[in-house]
């Protein structure tokens, strides 16, 4: 099989394509024939070693967590997928050396889940990391449901920075699914564009006015979960916007690695600060996440494409490298790889 890897951390240039033989999966694993690849930053951050081990674990490694594709093979004891499924793969190079930027994957059959009858291959490799993300700042509010389905975020206010990035769409999507009414904040009308397809009720451009104040003029009251792409820039902006008891998940950290709170405002509003780290969240809520998310593709929700606020930037599987590039640029919109 063709499948691009690379063995020792660096710029993009350390990927290359290569044949490999096509693995056959074990007890409790199924062979997934890929047919559309997503990249997300943590692919590039791994590849480049800012994030996990300096030294690679393995000495080949795969990359690419999120893929959609078919079942072509099962070992021994799975249950819940068979050969012939159409499924999305999420986590795949998640302890394990064999990602998805290959023609074949083999992976624990609970990290494979059948993608709903009419959605499309594109939409499964763009759901893993975003939604899955996005399903989890979605449910850590103290006092919100740690389930997402029609209703469960009925009379909530939900605020995404950064609502036309890939976990931004997911979390727009999703909060409306579930009843919320949702603002985004973006920086371009072009973006607001992209926010508002994507199904956000309000939108709210941070780089001019007083965007606390507009937030505050859409809920006067606070809100009450705030998807959060840029704590360390945001914070003082939180502390005025946030309903007393409301929740922040920080899922990035975007512009540096540390940062100041206003202590009082927080502490006078019962604040939670929830950080998002979606290796470390554990089997349950990935399970939980993955099955709410699933529901919700099959509703017609996490649609992709321009219209769904969520462009798409596509490459074949020998210019990996560009993917990766293109990502580490800041594309915007799904960066997906076709196989």
């Amino acid at each position: 099989m063709r499948s691009v890897v690379y063995s020792a951390t660096g710029d993009s240039s350390v990927l290359h394509l290569a044949d490999r033989p096509t693995p056959d999966p074990g007890p409790g694993e199924v062979r997934v024939r890929l047919v559309v690849s997503g990249v997300n930053p943590t692919d590039w951050k791994a590849r480049a070693g800012l994030t996990g081990p300096a030294e690679l674990p393995f000495d080949e490694v795969t990359p690419g967590q999120d893929g959609a594709g078919v079942v072509d093979a099962v070992g021994d004891d799975v249950t819940g997928v068979a050969v012939g499924d159409r499924v999305w793969a999420f986590l795949a190079q998640h302890d394990r050396a064999g990602g998805t930027a290959a023609e074949y994957t083999v992976q624990p059959a609970r990290r494979v889940v059948r993608l709903p009858e009419g959605a499309s291959y594109d939409v499964g490799a763009s759901l893993g990391v975003p939604a899955l993300t996005a399903h989890r700042a979605l449910t850590v509010h103290e006092d919100g449901p740690d389930r997402l389905a029609p209703g469960a975020l009925d009379g909530r206010v939900v605020l995404v920075t950064g609502g036309a990035g890939a976990v931004g769409h997911a979390a727009v999507q999703l909060a409306r699914w579930a009843g919320a009414t949702v603002v985004a904040t973006v920086s371009s009308d072009e973006k607001g564009r992209l926010a508002t397809a994507a199904g956000a009720h309000h939108v709210v451009d941070y780089t001019s006015g007083d965007p606390a104040a507009a937030i505050r003029g859409i809920a006067p009251d606070g809100v009450d979960v705030v998807v959060e792409v840029a704590l360390i820039q945001n914070v003082d902006l939180l502390g005025r916007v946030l309903r007393t008891r409301g929740s922040v998940a920080a899922y990035a950290n975007t512009g540096g690695t540390e940062a100041t709170l206003p202590f009082r405002a927080f502490m006078a509003l019962n604040a939670r600060i929830q950080f998002v780290l979606l290796y470390t969240v554990g089997e349950e809520a990935l399970q939980a996440a993955a099955q709410d998310v699933t529901a919700a593709v099959a509703d017609g929700v996490l649609g992709v494409g321009d219209g769904h606020g969520l462009p798409l930037t596509r490459f074949p599987l020998a210019e990996t490298a560009a993917a990766h590039d293109a990502v580490e640029r800041g594309t915007v919109g799904k960066v997906l790889i076709d196989l």
